[in-house]
């Protein structure tokens, strides 16, 4: 298993090396982003493990400019950096796990192992079907790259949707993703799927009958364009 350490800090990059070289990793280091993101997307690494300040590059381009390119390394944050929004900013920008220093060198281990596990399988950070496109992090939903307005209940069950394109879904399992399955009955769902279609397009969500729905192509089969809601 090969990782990649991206740490400016000289002592942390050799102790980080020496530890993993010990756990039988095959260890890479880069000591600024630019050249991180370099040997990342090479695509040779089983995992990258990058700290957020650095020089060239913040570790936080690095992992956008990763996904943007469509690798999917998994990659692990290591940073001092430990604030709620720090670490929502690294996981909504396409990374897999984030630590903050000063960490255990045993849970690092372990985490590394479960993201090697995970291999990298795509995970973009902006959804896109067709020609519709969601952002989780910001909560913005394009189609043909104008934005259109929908509440939070419209963008839950659009976003459980763009992340199983082409599958038939029940009303039950969407209910229960994005509904309280105590509280609310299946009949909510239909009402939903009514209020996606009005905004994205009548073929936009295909009905199979006696098995639920499918999103499509949004934008292909669409009408001429997105509507205010």
């Amino acid at each position: 298993m090969r990782v990649l350490v991206v740490e400016d800090e000289r002592g942390v990059a050799r102790a980080l090396r020496r530890g993993l070289l010990a756990e039988g990793f095959a260890v890479d280091v880069a000591l600024d982003g630019r050249r991180g993101l370099e040997l990342a997307a090479s695509g040779e690494f089983d995992a990258v493990l990058v700290d957020i300040m650095l020089p060239g590059l913040n570790g936080y381009d690095v992992v956008a400019r990763l996904r943007e390119r469509q690798v999917w390394t998994p990659v692990l944050i290591l940073s001092a950096k430990d604030g709620e929004y720090d670490i929502a900013d690294g996981l909504d920008l396409g990374a897999d796990d984030y630590l903050t220093k000063p960490f255990s060198f045993v849970e690092l281990v372990a985490r590394v192992r479960a993201l090697v596990r995970r291999g990298p399988a795509p995970r973009p950070a902006v959804l896109t079907v067709g020609e519709l496109s969601l952002d989780p992090a910001t909560r913005v939903v394009t189609q043909r790259g104008y934005e259109v307005v929908t509440t939070a209940r419209e963008f839950a069950l659009l976003e459980y949707f763009m992340r199983r394109p082409g599958q038939v879904l029940s009303k039950g399992e969407l209910r229960d993703h994005v509904w309280d399955a105590a509280g609310d009955g299946l009949n909510v769902v239909e009402v939903y799927v009514g209020y996606l279609r009005r905004k994205f397009g009548q073929a936009a969500i295909e009905t199979v009958r006696g098995a639920g729905y499918r999103l499509v192509a949004v934008g292909t089969t669409a009408g001429p364009g997105p509507v205010a809601p």
